[in-house]
């Protein structure tokens, strides 16, 4: 049904996520982990673990007393005891994974102290997960993975509390054991081995993989890529290599030089994430190795390798500053790869991804719940959207200097939106802080109006108008693009406030005046609206939320009646719930509307073909699939589909019981 035909969201699996309330965060006694040490066991026949972590920590309040760690369910903690082996009371949470220990004496601030965790468990990756609806850790037979948000050691601040470690993790003899960092091998006892691995700086080095497959070594243009696919997807090893490689050249070329150059990637399973990473670790899920190479999860997770690793938000209000980076990387790798066609469409659509949140305001993104489509719209998209305006702000040489300088100045280091401004204040040597107050401490986006007569002058013409919108604190250079008889002309408004005069004088005669030609500005316009109310729709409809969505889809016909993504949303919908009739409806007027984008016309064809064959009408379906093939348009497979039920008729999964 092209679910997937739309700006993605790179590491998300979105259509996966359950539609769970975000827990409220109670005040907890502040600590900062330094260290693990884990010694842990594998066991792939029982898909279970055996571990003991060391966790080195430093009290951040004055007297800490219940310090908190969150950690997987499945896991069950037997005991907890502190340097002098004296053990430990703890309560555990299940509804936010949380334990909540109990010291026997108050820790003062500053003061170091240590926690050691034996725990065991099966994680087959049925439980239920710490992120609702996505598997981030799983033991089977013949592989393994547990990424850091499966919290299958104790997790301090996710995602905020960088560290260092050392895991030593034993394994049958057969197997392989990855991870972040310096690795050294032993024999153990009972044909076991055991991987020792050490990352000496502080960042997220807490997933691991357990292969059993031979890696393989794709060299190309100065980058090693080794690749653990699986069964069929090894066939893909050699053509992830070359993109890997153009990925890592290019955006070394943006962000200066990578903490490590050749990494490892492993391949997990379907209902994982696209992509996870890891320091030199790069997790890719079944699903998204596929049969064709996808260069958004590259570029995004090689992107994180400076945007995570080496630098990481100081608490989740600032994690804009990471996830938008990692997306603005995408577009800007898409524009290298397919030129400035595809940077304006990966524009358009980031920024409508965007415009589907209203609140909370960027720096409030802790609010937002892990993973789900409101964080990833807000924290990724609007966060590439205000990357992508600053560059407009600062120009492309102080931007991608901001860029460079910014990872080096504070390497391995947690960061704040503070720091990020102050940065880019010194390259342009100017106060920002009103950019930032608007897009990252507010909220809403403008719709611009534009008034304006034209006078003739002695040297030529002048504009003398005004702009308005309904943002009373809205500050921002607009682009304005000046159509006349000759040439266009570009000319620069500084708006302040909900109105501003402006006299700009050209020498060709004006016959219109364009606001924003280039899409640079976060703001609605009426085509936007409508964009934006799919969007939302097909984010309800991802989470099986089919009313919710239907009535995004209708906002969008009541802007435009003949929008033919709207209609062909609102169809998928209406197949989803087996309701055939409506969705052939729908799917004609998608046929009779405006055919943006263009894809609605092929993959319309193709589902009414579908319907036709669940019904018993095969020569009715058949000539829909003719119609498909005669497009000639094959987004997302569909001459393939076309041809596939030609010969043979379509036969639904579930038909309602029926």
């Amino acid at each position: 049904m092209v679910r997937n035909l739309r700006s993605g969201l790179g590491i998300g699996l979105i259509a996966l996520l359950a539609a769970a309330p975000a827990i409220a965060q109670e005040r907890r006694d502040r600590i900062d982990v330094q260290n693990y040490v884990i010694d842990a066991a594998i066991d792939p026949d029982t898909q279970s673990l055996t571990a003991v972590a060391k966790v080195q920590f430093v009290a951040l309040d004055d007297s800490v007393s219940s310090p908190v760690f969150e950690m997987n369910n499945a896991l069950n903690v037997s005991r907890i005891t502190n340097e002098s082996g004296q053990q430990i009371p703890a309560s555990r949470s299940a509804q936010d994974f949380t334990i909540r220990l109990s010291l026997p004496q108050p820790l003062p601030k500053g003061k170091p102290a240590t926690l050691t965790f034996t725990y065991d468990g099966r994680l087959t990756g049925q439980e239920e997960s710490p992120v609702p609806g996505i598997k981030f850790g799983a033991i089977q037979n013949h592989y393994a993975y547990l990424m850091y948000p499966a919290r299958w050691f104790p997790v301090n601040d996710y995602t905020v509390d960088r560290f260092s470690a050392e895991m030593r993790i034993t394994v049958p003899s057969q197997f392989k054991v990855l991870a972040s960092g310096n690795g050294s091998t032993e024999t153990a006892a009972g044909g076991k081995i055991t991987f020792t691995y050490r990352y000496a700086l502080t960042s997220f080095p807490g997933s691991i993989a357990v292969v059993e497959e031979a890696g393989q070594r794709v060299p190309s243009q100065g980058v090693t890529t080794e690749f653990y696919f699986r069964g069929d997807s090894r066939a893909m090893a050699a053509a992830y290599g070359e993109e890997f490689a153009k990925a890592m050249v290019y955006l070394s070329s943006i962000f200066g030089e990578p903490p490590q150059r050749n990494l490892t990637v492993v391949e997990t399973e379907n209902g994982t994430p696209n992509g996870y990473e890891a320091p030199g670790l790069i997790f890719l899920s079944t699903r998204t190795i596929a049969k064709q190479v996808n260069p958004r999860v590259v570029a995004n997770q090689i992107a994180r390798q400076w945007w995570t690793t080496v630098v990481s938000p100081e608490s989740r209000n600032h994690i804009w500053l990471t996830n938008g980076m990692a997306r603005y990387a995408e577009i800007l790798y898409l524009a290298h790869l397919n030129g400035p066609a595809a940077m304006e469409s990966e524009i358009r659509d980031t920024y409508v991804e965007a415009l589907t949140v209203e609140n909370p305001a960027l720096l409030e993104a802790a609010r937002l719940e892990d993973y789900s489509p409101e964080f990833w719209a807000a924290t990724a998209s609007k966060g590439a959207a205000v990357m992508n305006m600053l560059r407009a702000v600062m120009g492309d040489q102080k931007f991608f200097q901001l860029t460079r300088d910014f990872p080096q100045k504070f390497a391995w280091q947690a960061v704040t939106t503070e720091d990020f401004r102050k940065t880019a204040e010194a390259l342009v040597g100017q106060d920002l802080r009103w950019f930032f107050i608007q897009w990252i401490q507010s909220t809403g986006a403008p719709e611009f109006k534009i008034e304006y007569t034209v006078f003739r002058t002695q040297k030529g013409f002048r504009i003398m108008g005004k702009i308005s919108q309904d943002l009373d604190t809205f500050r921002m250079p607009v682009e304005l693009k000046i159509e006349t008889e000759g040439n266009p002309e570009d000319k620069k408004v500084e708006l302040s406030g909900t109105s501003t005069e402006f006299n700009l004088d050209t020498f060709g005669k004006p016959k219109t005046v364009i606001i924003d030609p280039n899409g640079k500005v976060l703001r609605f316009s009426p085509k936007i609206r409508v964009a934006v109310a799919i969007r939302r729709g097909e984010q309800f409809a991802e989470i099986g939320d089919y009313i919710e969505a239907l009535r995004e889809y209708q906002k969008a016909l009541d802007v435009t009646r003949y929008s033919s993504l709207a209609h062909y949303r609102v169809a998928e919908v209406f197949f989803l719930q087996n309701n055939y009739q409506s969705a052939a409806n729908e799917f004609r007027e998608a046929l009779n509307g405006d055919l943006d984008p263009k894809w609605t016309e092929v993959w319309a064809h193709v589902n009414l073909g579908k319907i036709f064959d669940i019904t018993g009408q095969r020569q009715r379906a058949l000539n829909e699939y003719r119609q498909a093939l005669n497009t000639k348009d094959n987004t997302q497979g569909a001459q393939e589909e076309a041809a596939r039920h030609m010969k043979e008729p379509y036969k639904p999964k579930n038909t309602g019981g029926i």
